[in-house]
């Protein structure tokens, strides 16, 4: 018996998220060494000045993929994390990850998430992270769900911005990237926020805009 809501295929129109799979590590390495300056800034890394700096090229292997695949399948198994991917007209654009499932009393989760950035602007991500927390809401059971981002990530701000995710509180020193410690702001949604579905919210406020 697998974990609760796992594994799952989610759709709004063209822009679906499904179980990341052992062959999509060609076209994930392939998006993800062409994305090399869109994504690497934002990218948690070892800490530790002892630690062998590798470039980014030497962390998109196909043998990295596979690894981290495998990692993700058994975490899942576990209900430790949801390794979802991003497709847009069936084409892997991006990853959404939950992770640090913690059940009991607190019953949260962390969420973070990339796409190519030729699909960045499109309302793909925003669709995507929409239908995951619906579903963390839903059939994973979960009461909250976190994700932190850098203060320079605009971007990645801006999505939360789209979705109503609450700004909490700025997290100091929270995740290492490059070798080194960075401030992240920490932004959340509970159950409670969005009683409507968070799908149902951004619909209505994606095609209300003038």
């Amino acid at each position: 018996m697998g974990a609760p809501g796992w594994p799952a295929v989610l759709t709004d129109g063209r822009v679906q998220v499904r179980p990341l799979r052992l062959r999509d590590a060609s076209t994930w390495v392939e998006v993800r060494l062409r994305n090399a300056d869109w994504l690497a800034p934002w990218e948690a890394t070892p800490p530790g000045v002892m630690m062998v700096r590798e470039t980014w090229a030497q962390r998109q292997t196909l043998s990295i993929y596979r690894q981290m695949w495998h990692r993700l399948r058994q975490q899942a198994r576990l209900g430790a994390t949801l390794p979802f991917a991003i497709t847009f007209e069936g084409r892997l654009v991006g990853q959404v990850t939950v992770s640090t499932i913690v059940r009991g009393a607190f019953n949260s989760a962390q969420v973070g998430y990339w796409i190519d950035s030729e699909y960045a602007g499109r309302g793909i991500t925003p669709t995507a992270l929409a239908l995951v927390v619906d579903h963390c809401f839903g059939p994973v059971g979960l009461h909250r769900v976190e994700a932190n981002v850098r203060p320079e990530n605009a971007a990645s701000r801006r999505v939360l911005a789209k979705l109503g995710f609450r700004e909490e509180g700025l997290h100091r020193h929270f995740l290492a990237i490059d070798g080194r410690y960075h401030d992240h702001i920490g932004f959340a949604l509970t159950t409670e926020d969005v009683p409507e579905g968070l799908v149902h919210r951004w619909r209505e406020t994606r095609y209300s805009r003038p």
